[in-house]
């Protein structure tokens, strides 16, 4: 008689499957790229790339992260070149996880413990910084007020997003939102704690997490993102189609590298003459 072991099935096996089954979009080149969606022309938008910038090794080439262990030398060229391309000051923030939003202006000279900013003066503009997070970028369809908010899965199981919507100040259905470039569903492993965190009395959020054994699930942050704002009464949503994880050659990412580099996500008013 001949006995067969059960073969168990290979995670990284189901990983690739659904890699090569998910459209990605066209690849990204040079430094910057701007935001496609609907808001009014007067409202600008900038996100990074990893290319560009003088960093080397681990940091190659554009990054703008000042916690991440690169050259602080380098680090601030990089954040010179991106200036260039921003007629204002850019507010950085000292990013925790958090669900705290301040006054993009109040982070100028020295870089508040914040995970979201709010600007209504054309005088200053609001930016992220990721390597898998989602950076969400925020106006009104007048144009009168913009936002950014990092979105880590705690940061925004805990309601980050919902503190940004509310600290802009004008009504809900007025707000877009646009989903700059994070960690897709076909890469964000998670366990049975951020499962929880969204699905406990909230079960329209379970359809943002699969499965695949072991107490593990791959997780929607895109999905979950868009389940926030909608239900808080934002239905303009734009964005979501890139993976930090697997556009190797466009973007950081710590769940792929571990030590990395950042990207940043930036919106402003531009004051019109």
């Amino acid at each position: 008689m001949i006995f067969r072991l059960p073969i168990r099935p290979k995670r990284n096996l189901m990983h690739n499957s659904l890699s090569s089954a998910i459209h990605l979009p066209s690849p990204i080149s040079g430094s910057f790229f701007t935001a496609n969606w609907t808001a009014p022309r007067h409202v600008k938008t900038l996100m990074t790339t990893r290319n560009g910038g003088i960093s080397s090794g681990a940091y190659h080439s554009l990054n703008v992260g000042t916690h991440v262990g690169d050259k602080p030398e380098h680090v601030a060229e990089n954040r010179a070149y991106v200036q260039t391309q921003v007629p204002v000051p850019i507010a950085y923030l000292q990013q925790t996880h958090s669900t705290i939003v301040v006054q993009a202006a109040d982070s100028i000279a020295a870089p508040l413990n914040a995970d979201a900013s709010v600007d209504a003066s054309g005088k200053v503009a609001c930016a992220v910084m990721t390597a898998d997070c989602l950076p969400v970028l925020f106006c009104d369809r007048a144009g009168t007020v913009v936002a950014a908010a990092h979105a880590g899965w705690r940061g925004l199981a805990d309601g980050v997003l919902q503190n940004t919507v509310a600290a802009m100040g004008v009504p809900t259905m007025e707000i877009m939102a646009y989903f700059a470039p994070a960690i897709g569903a076909e890469s964000f492993e998670v366990g049975q704690d951020v499962f929880d965190a969204f699905c406990t009395g909230n079960h329209a959020a379970e359809r943002m997490f699969a499965p695949i054994g072991g107490g593990k699930y791959l997780a929607d942050i895109y999905g979950l993102a868009r389940l926030i704002l909608q239900r808080e009464g934002v239905t303009q949503i734009f964005g979501g189609e890139h993976c930090t994880v697997l556009e190797r050659e466009t973007f950081f990412s710590y769940r792929r590298d571990g030590a990395t580099g950042r990207m940043a996500s930036i919106i402003w008013l531009e004051n019109e003459a």
